[in-house]
This record gives C-alpha cells, structure tokens and sequence, in this order.
C-alpha cells in the first residue's frame, strides 16, 4: 500500500535494524485518514472471507481495525492487555509476548463476543515474530470460530512471524513489509 510506505518513510524512525518508531501517525498519535485507508484496503483484501467480527489487541490495533470493521460493516472486538474489573467471568485468556516491549502480557476477550461459527478477521499494527496474531488466533479457535484472515498494518519481513502464521495455516495480508531496518533506514520488501 504505497500511502502506507510514503507515511512511513516520511515520518518511521529507525530505532535499531529491529524497531521502527511509528508513534506520529499509528501508535500514539493517529492519523485517521490514512487508517481510513488502512481500514478500506484491509475490507478490500477479505471482503470475500465473509467476515463476522474483526477482532485486535489493544491499544495500538484499535485504530485500523475499527476503521476495518466499519468498512465492512460488523463489529470490533480488542483484546484487553490490562486487568478489568468488570471482565472476570466467561472470558478467554492466552499469553502473549510483546517483542518491542519485551514483555508478556495476558490477554482477554469476552465469551460473548466471540461465538461458534464467526468469521474473525485478526488485525494488527506490526508483525515481528507472530505471538501476538498467534495468540489472538487461539483465542477464536477455543470457541469454535474460524480465523478468516490476518491483517497486518507492517511486517518485518526479516523477521519469522510471517513464515510461522503461514505454515500455520493462516492467510496473512500485510499493507507494507519492511526488508531491513539497517544503516537506519527502512528498506522495502518487494
């Protein structure tokens, strides 16, 4: 998606050959017409997935997948990272490892959202290594739904998430995959 990858070299900062600060416009301030955009490609790629319910982890997923969800006209579900008080009963719960903030997390959903037979498109703001989109699938197999699709706003490509959530048998689309963060600049992948 070229908006996507000229958003990114405008405004991405290499941190180090293995993080891209994106905080200018996904993950801290959001700019919503390119998540629009986001949101309208992603609808585009699965609309014949006969998606259900769009399902991301919070907070930096929120922004393209309800943008996702509203394009295709069904609801949003995030995973909760941070305990609720009012999200203690029915709920499903899986580990998750955060490669940028290298930390694991425990993930929730609500049972009732998330029912047999949905058709649940997992959304997500980066892919390193995949535990993140993995976990969330887990978390709609143990109901019985199906995993229709994984969005994924960027890839590292030069990481194995991609690889992994593939032989898994999931569809991955990512909108921009990035081939290097070296020399402290992003570099494509074709």
């Amino acid at each position: 998606m070229q908006l996507l990858m000229n958003k990114i070299a405008e405004e991405g900062i290499v941190l180090s050959d293995q993080v891209l600060k994106v905080d200018a416009f996904l993950n801290h301030q959001v700019d919503p017409e390119l998540m629009l955009a986001v949101g309208k490609e992603f609808a585009g790629r699965f609309a014949e997935a006969g998606i259900t319910k769009v399902l991301t982890l919070e907070s930096s997923g929120i922004a393209p997948a309800v943008m996702t969800a509203l394009t295709l006209g069904v609801p949003l579900i995030f995973a909760r990272k941070r305990k609720s008080l009012t999200l203690t009963e029915d709920i499903l719960v899986e580990k998750v490892y955060s490669f940028t903030k290298q930390e694991t997390n425990e993930v929730t959903v609500s049972k009732k959202f998330l029912l047999p037979g949905d058709r649940v498109l997992v959304i997500d703001d980066f892919l390193a290594r995949g535990e993140a989109a993995t976990g969330l699938a887990r978390i709609v197999e143990k109901v019985g739904a199906e995993v229709a699709g994984i969005g994924i706003v960027i890839e590292k490509s030069f990481q194995d998430g991609a690889r992994k959530l593939a032989e898994a048998g999931y569809r991955v689309e990512s909108l921009a995959r990035i081939a290097s963060l070296g020399e402290g600049r992003v570099t494509f992948a074709e």
